[in-house]
């Protein structure tokens, strides 16, 4: 598990150990708003681990107040787009070793609030809280579907994933207008192992092992946005973001 907050980590690496009986399970640090710590946590996991079958990118961060992450990306693209680029850019070699391997990248259907603003990436001109998030969340399926055309033939695929409305602490930053619709909805929403199936889906379901690229929610194909099947714009993205990142991955 790679965990930003090592006091949190260490509680569910207890409770995960209590509940499923296996001692094996390693909790390493790792800061998405961060590209030093990012490359830190890969290098020490390429370093460790001989193997890496199964990648879940689920960290992420939902409709907060303008900031930036330590290298100057605003912080949901930064950490919901490019802290996973980034990562998955870091371990591809080790994935490609290990095949067959999954790559799992949690979107959401709030995919559907956004579009790339590929002059204003950072919102800087005009920032507005859901539609940044609607961006990164865009940016997550745009990249999954280049990822997957570049992946074809390596034994390793990619599933971008829409966990569904679950209750975890990602509300937080949300305004009074939206948590009293929150509350509205909550019998509706899912727990948090309800929210988890579609990933575990996509992880390790056997008739998906010739599928790669789609998107996924309630543990079956679903369908985004045209927005989010625009090959041409995930292109200019991930142009985009090997360029801001410093990185050459044709």
């Amino acid at each position: 598990m790679a965990c930003r907050d090592m006091d949190k980590a260490e509680a569910a690496q207890k409770e995960i150990i209590e509940n499923s009986g296996n001692s094996n399970i390693v909790t390493r640090k790792l800061d998405l708003s961060d590209t030093k710590s990012i490359r830190e946590f890969a290098e020490l996991i390429n370093s460790e681990e001989k193997q890496v079958n199964i990648l879940i990118n689920n960290a992420g961060i939902m409709m907060c107040p303008y900031s930036k992450t330590t290298d100057g990306f605003e912080m949901q693209f930064g950490v919901n787009h490019l802290g996973h680029f980034l990562l998955t850019f870091l371990m591809i070699d080790l994935l490609k070793r290990s095949r067959p391997a999954r790559i799992i990248n949690l979107s959401s259907m709030a995919h559907k609030w956004g579009r790339i603003q590929l002059e204003d990436i950072h919102s800087e001109r005009s920032y507005h809280s859901r539609r940044a998030y609607g961006q990164s969340k865009l940016a997550n399926i745009l990249s999954t579907r280049s990822l997957a055309e570049r992946l074809k033939d390596t034994g390793v695929t990619v599933y971008a994933v829409h966990p569904g409305i679950v209750r975890t602490d990602l509300k937080r930053h949300m305004n009074l207008a939206l948590l009293i619709s929150w509350k509205i909805v909550r019998p509706f929403t899912k727990t948090v192992e309800q929210g988890a199936q579609t990933s575990i889906y996509c992880a390790v379901e056997r008739k998906l092992e010739t599928e790669s690229g789609g998107y996924y929610s309630d543990c079956k194909p679903s369908r985004c946005t045209s927005a989010a099947r625009d090959d041409e714009m995930a292109e200019k993205l991930w142009k985009l973001s090997c360029q801001m990142l410093g990185i050459t991955w044709d």
